[in-house]
């Protein structure tokens, strides 16, 4: 890669598939980016460029990158494989280019005292993932037939969202009489199918008819 191609990538700015950090500080952090990014549509980490998209660099480049990897090695499961490449801007300082894939292994996380947490890409936000994305992300893995009955309480959802256009989770359960699992079943059901689509939030996740 070379330094014209960084800066292609800079001005694109931060976004769905790119993001920047100066330097490596707390990687802890930052993989939650990596996550983020593998899970959703794959990307490119740049360590080295400013938020507003300069590409100032960064001194040792070489050890920013080590820590990077480390916790990339050592935080991200399933395993996640990285491209990284290093770009020179002068004789001191240099940015690192992360390459990571859409992965086929989806949903990554990271695991925390016994618990897992994973991570999407919203625009420019990385947002935890919540139990519905999880689950479409896990069931995407492998595409396949989905086959579901079509009963009372799918009837009254495409009733609803005919007339409200989106739903959360909550409110499906409300309206339909039924228990919170049944209807986060019920909705991942329908988006793996093509007939939902989810709208992953920092707050609630609604539901709208794919179009």
């Amino acid at each position: 890669m070379t330094i014209q191609e960084v800066k292609e990538l800079a001005l694109k700015g931060e976004g769905l598939q790119i993001e920047f950090k100066k330097k490596a500080n707390f990687p802890e952090k930052i993989v939650r980016e990596v996550i983020a990014l593998a899970n959703t549509q794959g990307g490119s980490l740049l360590i080295g460029v400013d938020d507003d998209g300069t590409v100032s660099g960064q001194r040792f480049i070489e050890e920013e990158i080590f820590v990077m990897e480390k916790a990339i090695r050592e935080l991200i499961f399933p395993p996640l494989e990285v491209e990284v490449a290093t770009v020179k801007l002068s004789e001191k300082k240099g940015v690192a280019v992360f390459r990571i894939p859409h992965s086929p292994n989806r949903p990554h996380f990271l695991l925390v005292q016994g618990k897992k947490f994973s991570f999407i890409r919203v625009q420019d936000r990385t947002v935890q993932a919540s139990r519905e994305v999880w689950e479409v992300l896990r069931k995407s893995r492998v595409p396949r037939d989905t086959v579901f009955t079509y009963g009372k309480k799918e009837e009254v959802l495409m009733k609803f969202l005919a007339e409200q256009e989106k739903i959360n989770v909550k409110e499906f359960a409300k309206i339909a009489s039924i228990p919170l699992y049944m209807a986060s079943k019920t909705l991942v059901r329908l988006v793996v199918a093509n007939v939902l689509q989810l709208h992953p939030q920092e707050g609630a996740d609604f539901f709208t008819i794919r179009e």
